[in-house]
């Protein structure tokens, strides 16, 4: 365990943006982990919890309370019965080393979901998903520090509040904190069944297909490289938090008013999804859009004071995703947000939806 004060937050978020913790933590044991925030609670000391980095925005103010960086290392695999393995991984572990040895090892459920930044302690928070599959979908566990009760508790997948991209974690940031992530996983060497259009295609399969999980791998890592979402720190597309906005839920009547052309997707309660990357573009905000440092652009991306990405080193529209607000080397949190906002509002007007962030805001507000 080693403390520091007054750490560049910047350094380890994938944004590469936000301003000083007042004290940051890095522990690497469950029982540092737990001692750390005890006493951060007995003290009334405001903790953060950061791992990867790559689900949150912090303030160009930084963060005055305690930073506890996880860097906590091990995984098991056990064998429950003839065809599925149980893994658990420490929730230091980069989340996409856990994938890569997973597919190398012939197991499946988790192949679409390669490529995802940050650390098996974030799955569950965010239930972190991606081509028709989420974390949710393989959880059998979750260990994690009551902070309110002072002990160490076992969740099971029906009492984490499982929902798109939340869960009891993230709804109670305050109450846990995630030690380790259990899941099962099929020894099948096959994937799941293909359930987005998009990899079935690059796949040339028919959805409900089933191919070797290495495949699957292979196909979704091109995609996501080709839409900026493999980190590469050469490459300003890939600075940023994935998708900023989640899409959105919406009921029936509210689709209903949107263009025939907008996409939507019946949900299990009736409601249904649409995209996010398609309502901002069709808002008028192109792969690219910035706006020009001080100016007081709003509305779409034809309003007076906007530039395209290669032209700014802040704040930008990624050029490979619209769904990706990124940093071109210089960007600091107000011009993320202020891009946020005027990608926000301009939807908002034209279509009457509200989009709303997907990565967890600190010290700052959309």
């Amino acid at each position: 365990m080693q403390q520091s004060h007054d750490v560049r937050l910047a350094d380890y978020t994938t944004l590469r943006v936000g301003g000083a913790a007042r004290d940051f933590v890095d522990v690497d044991t469950d029982d540092d982990l737990i001692a750390v925030v005890g006493d951060a609670d007995t003290s009334g000391v405001d903790v953060l919890m950061l791992g990867g980095g790559s689900n949150v925005v912090i303030g160009d103010e930084g963060f005055a309370g305690c930073v506890v960086h996880v860097n906590t290392t091990g995984s098991q695999f056990e064998r429950s019965d003839d065809d599925r393995v149980d893994v658990t991984a420490a929730a230091g572990v980069p989340w996409d080393d856990v994938v890569a040895r997973c597919v190398g090892d012939g197991l499946s459920g988790i192949e679409t979901l390669s490529g995802i930044p940050g650390s098996v302690g974030a799955t569950p928070i965010q239930n972190i998903g991606a081509y028709g599959r989420e974390i949710a979908d393989v959880i059998t566990g979750v260990r994690a520090f009551d902070r309110r009760d002072r002990q160490i508790v076992r969740l099971e997948p029906q009492e984490c509040g499982f929902g798109y991209r939340t869960s009891r974690f993230k709804s109670a940031p305050d109450r846990h904190v995630v030690l380790s992530v259990s899941m099962r996983l099929s020894t099948s060497g096959a994937s799941a069944a293909i359930r987005y259009a998009e990899l079935a295609t690059r796949l040339g399969v028919e959805i409900g297909a089933s191919v070797s999980t290495s495949a699957v791998r292979d196909a979704v890592l091109e995609l996501r490289r080709g839409k900026g979402m493999v980190l590469d720190e050469f490459d300003h597309d890939t600075w940023s938090v994935g998708s900023f906005f989640t899409n959105p839920v919406l009921d029936a009547s509210t689709v209903a008013d949107l263009p025939d052309q907008a996409p939507r997707w019946l949900m299990s309660d009736g409601r249904f999804k649409t995209s996010a990357a398609w309502l901002i573009e069709a808002a008028g905000f192109e792969r690219g859009f910035s706006l020009i440092s001080g100016s007081a652009a709003s509305g779409t991306a034809r309003a007076t004071g906007i530039a395209r990405a290669t032209e700014t080193t802040g704040a930008a529209v990624s050029t490979k995703h619209t769904l990706a607000l990124v940093n071109r080397g210089q960007a600091s949190t107000r011009d993320v947000l202020e891009l946020a906002r005027v990608i926000r509002d301009g939807v908002r007007d034209r279509f009457g939806v509200r989009l709303d962030p997907e990565p967890t805001l600190v010290g700052c507000s959309l």
